[in-house]
Order: structure tokens, then C-alpha cells, then sequence
């Protein structure tokens, strides 16, 4: 799987930028937010990606942010949001805008996204917050963003195992609390394993 590309920006579009890297041009979709991070063509610019396998195709979904990958995942998880949706969800929102929304149950804000009609919405509310187990809020009421790095990898890791979400996160938080921010994700994923086992 490609986890991020680096290269120069050569081009965008309304749903989507061309990343050259060493001189193969990657289409990747992207979020309106996504694309206005990226900066001017032709200067240097990385995106983090997920790879979307199907039947007929396998495109590139590129994101700004760690997190905001993490939360494209989160939706595409959901019944009846494919990734054009989430795009439109993430375009409309900002990663901790929508940890609020979903922490508080605020339908009618995750319904401001193109193509997102009230019953979705309450869908995708319901379901995250169940997955999540709800999403912790900082004091002040900030949501805390998703894990990013090798953290993140990390806790893709324990997913891909059959743990849920909270666990998956929990375990790894504390596993990087005990190794420091800059333990490798090998590492990471064996003492988080061991932390969720206890």
C-alpha cells in the first residue's frame, strides 16, 4: 500500500491534484481543504494516501493531514458513504469540527456537506459514535485530532487485527507514552499488542 507521496505538484482539478514524483505523475482525489493545503503548482508537495481497490479500478485518495486520512477511513466504513462523500464531508469540514459534530450528536452539521441528507447524516453520527465509542474532547471542548505517523500506522495495525477503534487507540497511546514519540512503528505495535492482551 502507498502511505504518502512526496514529490512536486503538478496539477489540480475541483476533485483531484498530480503529484510527480521522480517523473510518474500520481492522480490522487482529494478534499477541497486537501487541495488548498497543497500550495501553488509546481512546488514540493506531500500528500497522504489510501489506496481504493475495486472490481474495476484503483485510485488514489490523497489527504493533507495524517488525520485527515484517519477520518476518511472512518467514513468509508460508514453504510452508504463511499469516498465521494466522504471527500464532500471532509471538503465542508475540518477534522475537528467533525470529531464535535460526532461527539455531540450534531446531525445538521455533518448534513452541511454536498450530498449528505438527513438520514445519512444521522447515520454516519450514530455509527461513528459507536465505532469510536465517542470521541474525546479536550478540555475547552476541542476534539483531539486522530494519531498521526507511526502512531496512526499503529493503530491501522491493531484494526486490521480485529480490535475496535477505542482499544486500538488506548493500547497505542499508551505504548507510545512508555517508548516516546519517536519509537519505531515495529515497536510501537508490539508493546501496544502486549498492552491491549493485558
Amino acid at each position: 500500500m502507498i502511505a504518502h507521496l512526496k514529490g512536486r505538484l503538478d496539477s489540480t482539478g475541483i476533485d483531484h491534484a498530480v503529484i510527480d514524483v521522480g517523473g510518474v505523475g500520481y492522480l490522487v482525489g482529494a478534499s477541497a481543504r486537501t487541495l488548498a493545503a497543497l500550495g501553488p503548482i509546481g512546488e514540493a508537495a506531500t500528500v497522504f494516501t489510501e489506496m481504493l481497490v475495486s472490481e474495476d479500478s484503483i485510485r488514489l485518495m490523497g489527504f493533507s493531514s495524517g488525520s485527515e486520512r484517519d477520518w476518511f477511513r472512518l467514513l468509508t466504513g460508514v453504510q452508504g458513504v463511499g469516498a465521494r462523500v466522504a471527500l464532500a464531508i471532509l471538503s465542508a469540514l475540518e477534522p475537528n469540527d467533525l470529531a464535535r459534530a460526532i461527539a455531540s450528536g450534531d446531525k445538521a452539521m455533518v448534513a452541511r456537506a454536498n450530498g449528505v441528507g438527513p438520514k445519512l447524516a444521522q447515520r454516519i453520527v450514530m455509527e461513528l459514535k459507536d465505532k469510536t465509542g465517542g470521541i474525546a474532547l479536550a478540555p475547552g471542548g476541542v476534539a483531539m485530532a486522530p494519531a498521526v505517523g507511526a502512531s496512526a500506522d499503529a493503530v491501522s495495525a491493531l484494526l486490521n487485527l480485529g480490535f475496535r477503534p477505542a482499544e486500538a487507540a488506548s493500547a497505542v497511546a499508551a505504548a507510545e507514552e512508555e517508548l516516546g514519540t519517536d519509537a519505531s512503528l515495529d515497536a510501537l505495535v508490539r508493546l501496544a499488542l502486549r498492552k491491549a492482551s493485558k
